[in-house]
């Protein structure tokens, strides 16, 4: 089992409207266990908290974020993410991207990245529920295996 943790980057979702999140949780499979959802505001610290206690304390394999992608001055979820990495994976996010822009051209507006924290696989998704759907399954079978590897595992 893949232990989970979903955090959503929003100042105006709640658990009950947050349908990204719930998007992300129906998506995954019987090989990803769920450990946390939590929804943050768009706050730097806020989001850099999350994801230390996700990765140092919880030992999360995969992190998946939502929400904070895009261009306004809010959007910051990349930056925190980048703040706490210690090795990026440019090439989870350049597929997502890739996939996304065969449906929408906005998918190349995603700034979007991939990072790993310690064993811990940290993926920026869209905020958009169409966005986070569609990027997960541009990515999901590659998954296991990009965890496989962070923990020592051989090609």
């Amino acid at each position: 089992m893949i232990k989970t943790a979903i955090l959503t980057v929003s100042s105006s979702r709640t658990k009950e409207n947050d349908e990204s999140g719930k998007v992300l949780k129906e998506k995954l499979g019987d090989d990803f266990d769920l450990i946390a959802y939590d929804i943050v505001l768009d706050d730097e610290k806020a989001i850099i908290e999350k994801l230390e206690f996700y990765c140092d304390t919880q030992n999360a394999d995969l992190v998946l974020t939502n929400g904070g992608t895009g261009f306004s001055a809010s959007d910051i979820t990349p930056e925190a993410t980048l703040k706490i990495a210690s090795r990026i994976a440019p090439g989870i996010s350049e597929l997502i991207r890739s996939e996304g822009i065969k449906k929408t051209k906005r998918a190349a507006l995603s700034r979007g990245l991939s990072a790993i924290r310690g064993n811990t696989l940290i993926i920026n998704l869209p905020g958009s529920p169409k966005g986070a759907k569609e990027s997960l399954e541009a990515i999901i079978e590659i998954i296991p295996h990009s965890v496989k590897m962070i923990n020592g595992g051989k090609h």
